[in-house]
């Protein structure tokens, strides 16, 4: 179905190819998943299959991409759209209607389907994928893991042929993320369809996978990267990036590495009994310092939907704390209550004081003063990024912070190292903008630090320095609160984990308790070795270093 014969794509004064020789073949009714580093070219390749690259970036191209036997060079994005569905990382940024309903039929008007057919296929495509209550829903309104639903659907109603997937999952929930993935695996097995995704949460998708493309760059001097095909298990045990399952199995000695929870459990128990007894207890709770947010009673309401309500939270100096919960549950919108700049129309904030009087209310600062007390990193870093080159941005937020010279460059270094200075933030990759916008809000060294999805778009390897960074932050005296549907993000990262559902805060405890006891939000160490409260590899690992090796412990 998609045919890449010995590719090479250079972008417009770029010193070297970003994919070079790409040799591979993606068979009609399989799901391939492509994974690799942040920045590594991962959204080329995908961009290839319509034609969007290079008819609209630019960049020379050799050899041939065909799809259905149709070579995009010769046809453009407009000749291949009844071909090919595409689903952007940044949803948004296709909507052209108001609502849900009128979105998903909007394409199918472009290439006059018949009304009948158009209803038939919106009714099924609001079931499929669980949008049925947000029919009539304004798309401004809509959480993002909403939002991503309502573009796959906008792609599914097309009924194309090859549908590509750019994080598609990335602002989702862990159930409807599952709910997501099944019906994409559900299209596959049932018509046919041939499904490409690029994915960082490989915990999520490899189970799935027909297929894995890999992509890593070389060692040394830059190049364009390596690309690496075959079936999944494979591929991700050489693969530099891989979900937590497969690093379980690294360390267990499990050859072929299982990719699913259930085939991982079934060979789990010699690993159990090499644990026993030495199962991670509930640390004692860190001598709480002073508060560095608490918000009272806090309302926010968006036109007559009300989505946060009443809601009650302390931050202290020294923690890091996660805000889960279901897509549409009050998250972002709290975040921003507590920031100032959104809307608040009941509760009280106060950032500073010494914890017991005293402190503003950030929505009474000026901006400046504001975001050196309280800074956000929403979950569209665009939104921050305004300048004409990346050293130009780390330059301003610098001045703005009043930090030294080079502060929110340093950052960004250890977040996403070797972007070029000079370039423009919009030809970043998502995950290089947000590390960016990251960087940039940073620089201040702001005593309370909120996180809006951070991981959408950055590898297991930008996640880490991501929480190495956010840790730091805290140890330095800062309160840090991440909204996030990354569990395994959450499990290395977080002591405190707030659970919101309906706009109100349900669960507040010590992350262990929380994120173990949850069949949503377990991690899959968590779910592999339970009833243990194991969160992540790592400390399996310490655990086993510090005993003596137990026989079978490692078996196949």
């Amino acid at each position: 179905m998609i045919r890449y014969e010995r590719v090479s794509l250079t972008y417009p004064g770029a010193p070297a190819p970003v994919l070079a020789g790409v040799d591979l073949e993606v068979p009609e009714g399989e799901l391939c998943v492509v994974v690799g580093p942040t920045g590594c070219g991962k959204s080329t390749l995908l961009g290839l299959v319509n034609g969007h690259v290079p008819h609209f970036t630019g960049g020379d191209l050799a050899g041939c991409v065909r799809v259905a036997g149709r070579d995009t060079r010769t046809h453009p994005p407009r000749e291949l759209a009844e071909l090919v569905g595409v689903v952007r990382q940044d949803p948004a940024s296709g909507f052209v209607t108001e609502t849900v309903e009128e979105e998903l039929a909007y394409g199918m008007e472009l290439r006059a389907v018949p009304p009948a057919v158009m209803r038939t296929r919106v009714e099924e495509t609001l079931d499929l994928l669980g949008l049925a209550d947000l029919r009539s829903r304004p798309l401004r309104t809509l959480s993002g893991g909403q939002a991503q639903r309502v573009a796959i659907g906008a792609a599914l109603t097309a009924r194309p042929r090859v549908l590509v997937c750019d994080e598609p999952t990335s602002a989702l929930d862990p159930t409807a993320a599952e709910e997501v993935l099944a019906a994409l695996t559900r299209l596959v097995d049932d018509l046919g369809l041939t499904v490409l995704v690029a994915e960082h949460r490989l915990e999520r998708v490899a189970q799935y996978a027909d297929a894995v493309v890999a992509l890593a760059r070389p060692a040394g001097a830059p190049g364009p990267v390596r690309v690496e095909h075959g079936p999944p298990g494979p591929v991700l045990a050489a693969a530099a990036h891989v979900p937590p399952v497969v690093e379980l199995a690294r360390l267990a000695g499990w050859e072929p590495p299982p990719l699913s929870v259930r085939d991982a459990r079934r060979r789990a128990g010699p690993l159990r009994t090499a644990l026993a007894g030495r199962a991670p207890r509930a640390a004692a709770a860190a001598a709480a310092g002073p508060a560095r947010l608490i918000a009272t009673g806090v309302t926010v309401r968006h036109g007559h939907v009300v989505a946060v309500r009443g809601a009650d939270l302390r931050l202290h100096a020294g923690e890091v704390v996660a805000l889960m919960g279901r897509n549409g549950s009050g998250k972002s919108s709290l975040l921003w209550a507590l920031q100032g700049s959104g809307p608040r129309a009941a509760g009280d904030v106060r950032v500073g004081g010494d914890g017991r009087a005293g402190g503003a209310d950030p929505a009474r600062l000026d901006p400046v003063a504001r975001r050196r007390v309280v800074t956000l990193v929403p979950q569209h870093p665009a939104d921050l990024l305004y300048l004409d080159s990346v050293a130009a941005e780390c330059t301003r937020a610098d001045a703005d912070a009043g930090a030294a010279p080079g502060t929110a460059a340093a950052i960004l270094d250890r977040l996403a190292p070797g972007i070029d200075p000079h370039h423009h933030p919009r030809d970043l990759s998502e995950g290089q903008r947000l590390a960016l916008a990251i960087a940039v809000q940073l620089a201040g060294a702001p005593g309370v630090v909120l996180l809006d999805e951070p991981t959408r778009g950055l590898d297991y390897g930008a996640k880490s320095r991501l929480g190495a960074v956010v840790r730091e932050l805290a140890a330095d005296g800062a309160a840090v609160l991440v909204a996030t549907h990354d569990v395994e993000f959450a499990a290395r990262t977080v002591g405190r984990v707030v659970v919101m559902a309906g706009g109100e805060i349900v669960a507040d405890g010590q992350a262990r308790a929380i994120l173990c006891g949850s069949p949503a939000f377990a991690p899959q160490v968590a779910k592999v070795l339970d009833p243990e409260p194991w969160l992540h590899v790592g400390e399996v690992a310490a655990a086993l270093a510090t005993a003596a090796p137990a026989e079978g412990a490692g078996a196949r």
